[in-house]
């Protein structure tokens, strides 16, 4: 009779890995802190691969961003990359380097508590998997929103017995430099602002000057392109005189750090003979004068733009300025900026009808009067290969095919007839000549 042994399998089963990421961030793009964020991922890589059973997904890094804003680029791909499972636990330094505005903070650890993954933070000890976890957090993050409360009052304090001794905190102004607390002329750019006031009361437009100093290769400030309004800003301001207006702006809030006009909620600081003057009183009033009297002729002929749906979310794909509502032939059309102040040399796009967009974007978005369209859209960009992006809000972006219709199919009868008209008026001139 057979005897059967039964051997036993000697295959070791395999332990799934951790998949362990880091977030790390610095708030200034200095270069002392920018070594401090290599040294971070330095550590972080090192740290994960001394434990056997943890696998290194990414250290998620963000430059020169304060933790009181929610617009990390890289912490808002950690949380998407733990959506999609492809995180099980978050490694970083501390509360305050992951997020100080608690509500941030606290969002983001109860989603990720909800998908599973453990956040642990070094500098406290705490895990928030724990039982005590989410407590000892939003207490902790309490005192770091505080801490970024008082440093801004501080740095707000400061800011003000400047401007209540005169001195300005930041120079922004094309021809002038900030040098020990006040304006101190450039004298390449001073030269340039003459130019510009000179042209202007010459009978030169701001589409007209920007377009010379474009063609001449004239450096602006910040290396960006001349624009008409830039122009018209440089033409009103003041401080060319040498006067001042300080605290014109301020921070809403120290979370958002978001700059709002002032209108009177804090107080200004007027200052007179503040620095040396590029433009002296009597030509800066000439030029408010002539500012006055074109816009008086020409304010009929500008069609309004500033309170329609599609202001503000409107792109060009070819040169990436926004897209201004115009009329033309009776109907209403979005065309670049660009394009239209200094030409197809410029830039070489195509306009839109207001109609055609409208439909489109109703279509794609199921909502016929585009009520949630600014809800849900961080910008829509017009291409030049006759399609538009829509780009959302959350990073997804849909492409929609467009063109026009031949004119045959576009035209009403009362434009054939409107046309016709036009047509037999003209062979009449032509008759009489």
């Amino acid at each position: 009779m057979s005897k059967i042994k039964v051997i036993e399998s000697r295959i070791i089963p395999t332990i799934a890995k951790k998949k362990v990421a880091a977030y790390t961030r610095v708030s200034t793009g200095k270069d002392s802190m920018i070594h401090s964020l290599s040294a971070q991922i330095s550590y972080y890589n090192e740290y994960i691969s001394m434990h056997p059973n943890w696998e290194l997904v990414e250290i998620y890094a963000d430059e020169g961003i304060s933790g009181t804003k929610e617009e990390r680029p890289d912490f808002q791909r950690m949380l998407q990359d733990s959506r999609d499972g492809k995180i099980d636990m978050i490694l970083t330094k501390s509360i305050t380097r992951f997020a100080r505005n608690t509500v941030t903070l606290l969002n983001a650890i109860r989603e990720l508590r909800l998908l599973n993954i453990d956040v642990y933070f070094e500098k406290e000890n705490i895990h928030t998997l724990s039982s005590e976890g989410e407590f000892m957090i939003t207490l902790l993050a309490s005192y770091a929103q505080e801490e970024a409360r008082s440093a801004s009052e501080n740095q707000l304090w400061r800011i003000r017995r400047m401007f209540e001794n005169g001195q300005p905190n930041t120079c922004h102004h094309y021809g002038y430099r900030l040098k020990n607390g006040k304006f101190e002329i450039f004298p390449a750019e001073a030269e340039v602002v003459k130019r510009i006031f000179e042209m202007y009361l010459s009978g030169l437009g701001v589409t007209k000057i920007a377009k010379i100093l474009r063609d001449e290769g004239v450096p602006t400030r910040f290396d960006k392109k001349w624009q008409p309004a830039v122009i018209y800003e440089m033409l009103k301001n003041k401080a060319y005189t040498g006067y001042l207006l300080l605290q014109k702006t301020y921070h809403k809030d120290y979370i958002s750090k978001k700059s709002v006009m002032n209108n009177g909620e804090k107080p200004m600081y007027e200052v007179i003979d503040a620095h040396e003057a590029i433009i002296d009183e009597k030509t800066f009033e000439e030029v408010q004068a002539e500012i006055g009297r074109r816009s008086c002729t020409h304010k009929k002929h500008m069609a309004p733009h500033d309170n329609y749906e599609f202001s503000g979310i409107l792109y060009c794909g070819v040169c990436g300025e926004k897209l201004r509502r115009r009329k033309n032939s009776g109907k209403y059309i979005w065309i670049c900026k660009t394009y239209n102040d200094f030409g197809r040399g410029y830039c070489d796009s195509k306009q839109i009808r207001e109609d055609m967009l409208t439909s489109l974007v109703a279509e794609q978005l199921k909502d016929e009067s585009l009520v949630t369209m600014k809800e849900r859209l961080e910008k829509i960009v017009v291409n030049n290969n006759q399609t538009i992006e829509l780009r959302y809000k959350d990073g997804r972006k849909d492409i929609i095919p467009w063109r026009y219709r031949s004119r045959s199919c576009s035209w009403t009868e009362e434009m054939r007839e409107a046309a016709r008209q036009k047509a037999i008026e003209n062979r009449q001139k032509k008759k009489e000549v």
